[in-house]
């Protein structure tokens, strides 16, 4: 099966405590990515995470390095943690671009998913800036200027869209609700597989020998709820997206369909 890299799902909160005249700091550290790794783990895809922190220094450089994997997932992580390495940004030496190698890696022949968030896309206040990064062109869908964030606090109830696929496979037509996402467009060679609230939630296409997708929604909390990522659909939905993703073979009709009622 598919040799999968998550990069993000992480965030450290730094929290000042004030009780009258005296205060006082806490730290704590999270990482977003459990539900999500479990789905392509138990669907046999091989998983290796590394959380913003680590891929600020780690995350391949180059197209060689990139070629030990199958499917690259970014989710919730700025252009700038991957464009600004300490010995870019702190010590003024030259690096290479990775967004460049990760568009270049595409091109020949791997694959890319970016999941929404604060930090996806263009994301909270356009800081994580996609749109003018080398990697946009290896998107399946065009991005907004600036904050591209629909927040629906009262939940957004997610459809599929068009002819089955095999990401979708198995899928009934309506998904447990999401409380935001990203508004994106889909490029016009781009195939929509779900929508939410008129825009396209689930993309895909290809970028020269390589394959794509965009999810405009998170993959945990807050924009994913529990019953999203607890739904018997979720696991089924990523399994099948990196077996898609990684361009293996797969029956579309494989398995039992996901009961309607189990999406409401």
């Amino acid at each position: 099966m598919a040799n999968v890299l998550i990069a993000g799902e992480s965030w450290t909160t730094t929290s000042i405590h004030t009780k009258g005249f005296d205060s006082f700091t806490t730290v704590s550290y999270q990482e977003g990515v459990h539900d999500f790794r479990s789905a392509l783990e138990g669907a046999g895809h091989s998983v290796s995470f590394m959380p913003n922190h680590v891929a600020a220094q780690s995350f391949p450089r180059t197209v060689e390095e990139l070629e030990q994997f199958n499917v690259v997932v970014l989710s919730d992580i700025g252009s700038n943690t991957l464009l600004l390495p300490n010995d870019v940004y702190l010590s003024g030496k030259a690096s290479p671009n990775r967004l460049r190698s990760l568009r270049d890696w595409v091109k020949s022949g791997g694959s890319l998913m970016m999941v929404g968030g604060y930090l996806s896309f263009q994301g909270i206040e356009g800081k994580a800036n996609y749109k003018n990064s080398l990697l946009a062109e290896a998107l399946p869908v065009l991005m907004e200027d600036g904050d591209d964030r629909e927040e629906c606090p009262e939940g957004a109830v997610p459809r599929t869209f068009g002819p089955e696929h095999p990401c979708t496979a198995g899928l009934p037509d309506a998904w447990p609700a999401l409380l935001g996402f990203q508004r994106l467009r889909a490029r016009s060679a781009s195939e929509v597989l779900a929508q939410v609230n008129g825009h396209p939630l689930l993309t895909v296409g290809t970028y020269g020998l390589g394959r794509c997708a965009a999810f405009a929604s998170d993959i945990g909390p807050h924009w994913a709820p529990s019953t999203f990522t607890q739904w018997d659909g979720f696991a089924r939905l990523w399994g099948q997206t990196a077996t898609w993703l990684s361009a293996e073979s797969l029956e579309p009709t494989a398995g039992p369909r996901i009961a309607e009622s189990a999406a409401r």
